[in-house]
């Protein structure tokens, strides 16, 4: 078991001094949804580019910056540039963000992240909320990174993800009239995209979008004892479902067209948290 606080200890002490206020809701974005932390009152940026040993996001979408805001009287701590395991990275460093959230303590976190659509009732540029977590491939490091047995882990995945913020968000795709998926959500470590024949195995059991980051985020938040959330933007058929080449431009070119849409889940869903 990899000791996280002492490897992540100078980091978490420069963030500190820095801060101007203990954040109560983290938001980590997506690829192409980093847009958002412009959309509400920054207080305070910190580029991760500055902090100790801090690992940076190498893809395209990923700023790299820790953004201290407040919108509807909530305190907000987003990360603008999320860590990937497909980068090379260990899971330890992908959990990063989430750690600092639970350190600066946060007691709510909302994941986002772009991924493949696979249920045909999915289009790109729909929005899904995540029910459950599809994690078979990456289980071992994630059991390994918290220190439990799997059968630990699966007893302590009570409320995950978070029923109460799951309505909530519910409830303001409702109010705010947009159109709100719900499904299964299926890790894939990467860095290649999957096969058609990967996806045509992903939906016979029960995947109904897949992408390579959030899973092991939402677990370790859990296990910090925070609340989860976690929604992705559907912005490209999985391979195999559609006759266009899959490209990162193309999950780029969908984010940015349904980013209002996105904005406004959100911000409603942080009005009633």
């Amino acid at each position: 078991m990899i000791n996280i606080n002492a490897k992540y200890r100078n980091i978490i002490e420069a963030i500190k001094d820095e801060i101007p206020f203990e954040p109560e809701i983290c938001i980590i974005l997506g690829s192409g949804l980093g847009d958002f932390a412009n959309k509400v009152e920054t207080i305070k940026s910190i580029s991760t580019s500055s902090l100790p040993s801090y690992p940076l996001s190498t893809v395209q979408g990923h700023n790299g910056n820790l953004h201290f805001s407040k919108y509807a009287n909530k305190k907000l701590f987003i990360v603008q540039g999320r860590i990937h395991f497909y980068e090379g990275y260990k899971i330890s460093d992908c959990v990063l963000p989430v750690h600092l959230a639970a350190k600066l303590n946060c007691k709510k976190i909302l994941l986002t992240n772009a991924a493949g659509g696979i249920n045909p009732n999915f289009a790109p540029g729909d929005l899904m909320l995540i029910r459950s977590f599809v994690a078979l491939n990456i289980k071992k490091e994630i059991t390994n990174l918290i220190g439990l047995s799997s059968l630990e882990l699966r007893n302590s995945m009570i409320d995950f993800p978070s029923e109460e913020l799951n309505n909530l968000i519910i409830k303001a795709a409702l109010e705010e009239k947009i159109n709100l998926c719900e499904g299964t959500y299926w890790f894939t470590k990467g860095p290649s995209y999957e096969t058609p024949a990967e996806i045509r195995m992903i939906a016979k059991y029960g995947g109904d979008a897949v992408g390579m980051s959030t899973v092991h985020e939402a677990f370790y938040a859990h296990y910090m004892k925070l609340k989860v959330a976690a929604i992705s933007c559907i912005t490209n058929f999985a391979a195999g479902l559609s006759p266009n080449k899959l490209s990162h431009q193309e999950v780029m070119d969908t984010a940015e067209k349904v980013k209002n849409k996105f904005e406004k889940l959100i911000k409603k869903s942080i009005e009633l948290m």
